[in-house]
């Protein structure tokens, strides 16, 4: 089954004390690189999340976005800096007693003083933290899978009929090529007997230029080598595995063996018909770029 590295995915789990949630993108790359982003009391699940993310996805680059939200008991609750604020009001006593200004001290002004109420995380139950994360990642990896294997059926169905118009191209290169070295043995003969008796020549010696001229521009076998990576790369659509790296180096090959045909054919017809596949070859590379 083909898949493309381009995808997104969300997915959400929770329990009574929490809520996480995980967004995952992908797109194109090499290897396969992981990035998570998390918030900090999440910073000891960065490799677990890395791995489980990994299993299942072998190749691209992928961003890991993960969000914990707490409930109930494990909600966030406003604590107070109890020392903080008893210096903070030492320090406006002394300063009502030192300058000549009147009033008490206002509770407004010291919840204004930084630092003077935090935030404080509820006790929070690793099993179930580790629990939701699992289930946000694996929900969130099926929607990314999903996507990608949608996008990777509509890849596969434009090789394959880019396939079709190359094997059909290739046919007629099939059929064409044994006729060039006939067609140029011809032409050579009508020179020859245009330059009637002022000239002599050697038949032995026309026949093998002719035959030199033939081995020169045989391409039987770099149609045979051809036509053996296309039957590969068709066995490579079906694969369950990732294939991305060997399909791109089967359209390397493609593009050796018909550069080859090319510089060999000695024919405008055999030529045109090279460009042709190249240009088919290009459009299926730029595929292949895609595919885990």
């Amino acid at each position: 089954m083909i898949k493309s590295m381009t995808g997104y995915g969300k997915g959400e789990g929770a329990s009574a004390e929490l809520s996480v949630s995980v967004e995952i993108k992908s797109v194109n790359h090499r290897y396969c690189d992981i990035t998570v982003k998390a918030p900090r009391s999440l910073m000891a699940l960065e490799n677990e999340t890395k791995k489980r993310v990994g299993e299942r996805l072998r190749r691209g680059k992928i961003d890991v976005f993960v969000n914990l939200e707490f409930t109930g008991l494990a909600a966030a609750k406003p604590v107070m800096n109890r020392p903080l604020v008893a210096a903070y009001v030492e320090l406006f006593e002394e300063m009502r007693n030192s300058f000549p200004v009147d009033g008490g001290i206002p509770l407004s002004l010291l919840v204004q003083q930084r630092d003077v109420i935090s935030l404080e995380e509820g006790a929070l139950s690793e099993s179930l933290l580790r629990q939701a994360l699992e289930a946000a990642i694996g929900k969130a990896v099926d929607a990314l899978e999903a996507m990608r294997v949608a996008e990777g059926s509509a890849t596969c169905a434009d090789i394959e009929e880019r396939l079709r118009l190359i094997e059909e191209m290739l046919g007629k290169i099939e059929a064409r090529a044994p006729r060039v070295a006939e067609e140029w043995r011809g032409k050579l003969s009508e020179r020859l007997e245009k330059l009637g008796g002022d000239v002599a020549f050697d038949p032995q010696r026309v026949a093998q230029e002719v035959a030199i001229f033939a081995d020169r521009c045989d391409i039987s076998e770099e149609i045979t080598r051809f036509k053996s990576h296309l039957e590969q790369f068709r066995g490579l659509l079906q694969a369950e595995e990732p294939v991305g790296r060997q399909m791109d180096f089967l359209t390397q090959e493609f593009n050796r063996e018909v550069n080859t045909m090319g510089s060999k054919s000695n024919d405008s017809e055999l030529t045109r018909t090279v460009v042709g596949i190249k240009a088919e070859l290009e459009k299926i590379r730029e595929q292949v770029q895609n595919i885990e």
